[in-house]
């Protein structure tokens, strides 16, 4: 039989790709560690990619209102923008520590001091109520409670708690520790592209031009430019939520005239940085501090907590969010809801724009396809 060149060289192709292909499953571990210790190589550059992108965004604007109209300034534009990107994230993150981490501690500390008031509190009140209710005296009788064992319960309770959250404090902490070589790599990385991006895009482009087809070449080009608009607009868009939700809780809890209104506040903005279930976290810190204080507006601010969820979760944060990266709401509550049983926090994050960014695609599929068909208008918007 006559093969051209073409065919044969597509038949080796597909030969040599079974042959791997095979090789591979009879050593599928080997190629599980091979593949786990290439990831753990690329691991620094691809966070070292993620920090950039996430200060890439606010940067881009800051470069936009620096030195306007004044070249012989240019220069200095792209690091001071940078500086300053810098400075209000470190001065944030510091903040939310300085404000919240005290006043746990303080809470825990205070719990544990009021824990024997309350337990004395509890046996007065059980004391007096054959008084008051005669009927459960029998019943009052037969209760054989040692109150110091309670007590000494609550407060190990209240002790093992503390322990734990120091503990984990101190896991989170070491952690971080025996990643700070990662951290460095992956920093300084982020620096030469923010700073070299537009030389790396140029030889990026270089590369597939020289590489791919142009057709090829060009579908990659728009499906990047589209994500990186799309990324851009829900780091935007999330951000805007977080600070519309806390300010919210501030001026509610505020007129409810609720203790650590700012404090709560700040700690629902910045967890809220978590699509849809960011929030949850903030509200069990806010009761935990609440509860010191008065128990009864501890209820009233978990009550409070459900209502505002439920405005932001159906009504804002899928219009802010959605709206900004063009996915519609509905489809907003389907990408968290996959992300999350898949890839947990991660997914809830990414999917969003990802799924918006398969949305936008798959929208324009359509379009195209009705155009080539030439399916009238009216056939499917009745």
């Amino acid at each position: 039989m006559d093969f051209s060149k073409q065919t044969g060289r597509r038949v080796i192709q597909i030969i040599a790709f079974a042959i791997l292909l095979y090789c591979g499953i009879e050593h599928f571990d080997v190629v599980i560690m091979a593949v786990g210790f290439v990831l753990r190589l690329l691991m620094p550059f691809a966070v070292g990619g993620a920090i950039a992108f996430i200060l890439n965004v606010p940067m881009k604007k800051l470069e936009k209102y620096l030195f306007p109209g004044k070249p012989k300034l240019d220069r200095f534009r792209r690091p001071l923008a940078y500086l300053l990107t810098l400075l209000v994230l470190i001065g944030i993150l510091s903040l939310a520590m300085l404000v919240v981490i005290p006043e746990l501690g303080n809470t825990v500390t205070m719990l544990m001091k009021q824990i024997p008031v309350a337990v004395r509190t509890v046996q007065k009140w059980l004391a007096d109520i054959p008084e008051m209710y005669p009927a459960l005296a029998p019943a009052i009788a037969e209760m054989d409670i040692d109150w110091s064992s309670v007590s000494s319960s609550a407060v190990r309770f209240v002790q093992n708690f503390a322990s734990g959250f120091l503990n984990s404090g101190f896991g989170v902490v070491s952690g971080v520790v025996s990643g700070v070589t990662t951290f460095v790599i992956s920093f300084t990385f982020s620096i030469y592209v923010l700073f070299q991006k537009e030389k790396l895009g140029r030889q990026a482009r270089q590369v597939m031009y020289a590489l791919l087809p142009d057709r090829v070449t060009e579908k990659v080009l728009s499906v990047a430019a589209l994500s990186n608009q799309i990324f851009s607009s829900f780091l935007s868009g999330q951000c805007v939520e977080a600070v519309i939700l806390g300010t919210m809780f501030v001026i509610a809890m505020t007129i409810l005239r609720m203790p650590y209104a700012m404090l709560i506040g700040i700690v629902i903005a910045i967890t809220a940085l978590i699509p849809i279930f960011g929030a949850f976290i903030g509200c069990a810190l806010g009761m935990f501090l609440i509860v010191m204080v008065n128990p009864i507006q501890a209820i009233w601010f978990l009550i409070l907590f459900l209502v505002l969820q439920q405005i932001e979760g159906n009504l804002i944060y899928p219009h802010v969010v959605g709206g900004s990266i063009g996915l519609p709401s509905i489809w907003v509550l389907v990408a968290v809801t996959v992300g999350g049983n898949l890839f947990g926090i991660a997914g809830i994050i990414l999917f969003i724009p990802l799924c918006s960014v398969l949305y936008a695609l798959f929208r324009d599929f359509v379009k195209r396809r009705l155009k080539e068909r030439r399916v009238p208008e009216e056939k499917w918007n009745p």
